[in-house]
């Protein structure tokens, strides 16, 4: 690595956010240091537990994971969050090179795979490669379990039918429609829902799912939403 050779970008990346899953003490700090001085909002956790804790509670633009962990293998976390429906891309920066193992976290679900020792420019080019990517993705349709949320003409439809929401109940459907399949904690979908500066009722968002659900649940015994008792829901 050559951080004597960083050089501010002429472009601003717009609050674009970076979790680094990194034990080695001294790199984790200079990874966190060099990728916020690029105007990325990081965060940083040291074990497998910390970045679970962490990915459960927001979204991030790119993860980069590390194989050797103390308190496990990146590789099988890394299976476990694509099992559960985790998509955010995942760039593995680790000190195993060999083809095998690049080909083993490739099919596991990794978008990219860096070798260390790495400089920092073509970190920061996979990273910018990544996201790249990504936005050329985006979609304008989400569909799931027969609901089809269209992001542009503002309208929902379940089994065909159309179904009348409000802007509230749109915006709370479209956090889940995100993220289908994956457990969503209360204190995500309300920063996601309320702005920060917004006070809100601990039964608010209680209340909109109840809606949500009034309007989806149609059939009897056919549930759309799961509530996690103590964490939040999820879109079934």
């Amino acid at each position: 690595m050559r951080p004597e050779c960083r050089q501010m970008p002429a472009t601003i990346v717009d609050a674009m956010k970076i979790l680094i899953v990194e034990d080695h003490q001294r790199l984790g700090r200079f990874l966190k240091q060099s990728l916020t001085e690029y105007n990325y909002t990081v965060e940083w956790a040291t074990t497998c537990e910390k970045a679970k804790d962490h990915l459960a509670e927001k979204n991030f633009d790119v993860i980069i994971l590390d194989l050797g962990l103390p308190d496990g293998d990146g590789l099988t976390l890394l299976r476990e969050w694509r099992e559960n429906s985790f998509n955010e891309p995942v760039l593995i920066l680790s000190a195993r090179d060999s083809v095998e193992d690049r080909i083993k976290g490739l099919d596991l679900g990794a978008d990219d795979y860096l070798p260390k020792p790495f400089s920092l420019e073509e970190l920061l080019a996979h990273i910018r490669a990544l996201l790249r990517r990504q936005s050329s993705v985006k979609l304008s349709v989400l569909e799931h379990s027969g609901i089809r949320l269209d992001l542009l003409s503002h309208t929902v439809h379940f089994n065909g039918l159309p179904v009348d929401l409000t802007g509230r109940e749109f915006a709370l459907l479209e956090v889940f429609m995100q993220s289908p399949g994956r457990v969503l904690t209360r204190t995500y979908i309300s920063e996601k829902i309320w702005p920060s500066n917004y006070d809100i009722d601990a039964n608010l968002l209680d209340v909109y799912m109840s809606r949500l659900r009034g309007k989806l649940e149609t059939a009897p015994g056919k549930s759309v939403f799961k509530t996690v008792r103590g964490v939040g829901y999820q879109l079934l």
